[in-house]
């Protein structure tokens, strides 16, 4: 099916901030109807997130304070791809920085745009099982605690709000459909 009555072309573009992870930009952009508006957008160079399963069907989570929303929350393991990088080496790297464990399966679940009304960050959401504890290669500027949790207890912290993120959600509701598909409550 044709869109081109719903695309937007750029006029000009104009870059007001060039940071270590992300850049913004104001783009002067003409509208299906011609009139001109202006976006501003966050380009991002992607990411990966990794929704880690134990033999014991237990999730692998970290907690960590989160600067932008000024508190804790629990996530998957994630993390910024670097240029060129493979996101499923990305995915391999950053659960063994973040958790200290190797995956021996690795399977890539879905790509997603995490907040396409103003970024373009696209997520690559992978699932990683048959995996062997190790220790963490934390960042220099990382902090977090790991937690291997079961269906119950991820349930209660999404229910509390401990987990409040985009990409944890999506993860752990896609992990509690495959349970309920195959029996397992």
């Amino acid at each position: 099916m044709d869109h081109k009555h719903l695309q937007e072309p750029t006029v000009s573009s104009q870059t007001i901030f060039q940071g270590k992870m992300i850049s913004l930009q104001v783009d002067t952009i003409r509208l299906p109807n011609g009139k001109q508006a202006t976006r501003e957008i966050v380009r991002h160079p992607g990411a990966v997130a990794v929704l880690a399963i134990t033999d014991e069907d237990r999730v692998l989570l970290v907690r960590q304070f989160r600067k932008p929303c000024e508190r804790t929350l629990v996530e998957i393991p994630a993390g910024k791809l670097e240029p060129g990088e493979d996101p499923a080496e990305c995915a391999k790297r950053e659960l063994l920085e973040e958790t200290g464990y190797r995956a021996s399966v690795v399977e890539h679940l879905h790509s997603m745009y995490t907040s396409p009304g103003f970024a373009d960050e696209l997520l690559h959401l992978y699932l990683a099982k048959g995996l062997a504890k190790g220790e963490q290669q934390l960042d220099t500027d990382e902090f977090l605690d790991v937690i291997e949790a079961d269906a119950a207890e991820a349930e209660r912290l999404l229910a509390v709000g401990e987990i409040a993120d985009a990409k944890t959600i999506t993860a752990l509701y896609w992990w509690m459909k495959e349970r309920a598909k195959a029996g397992r409550t």
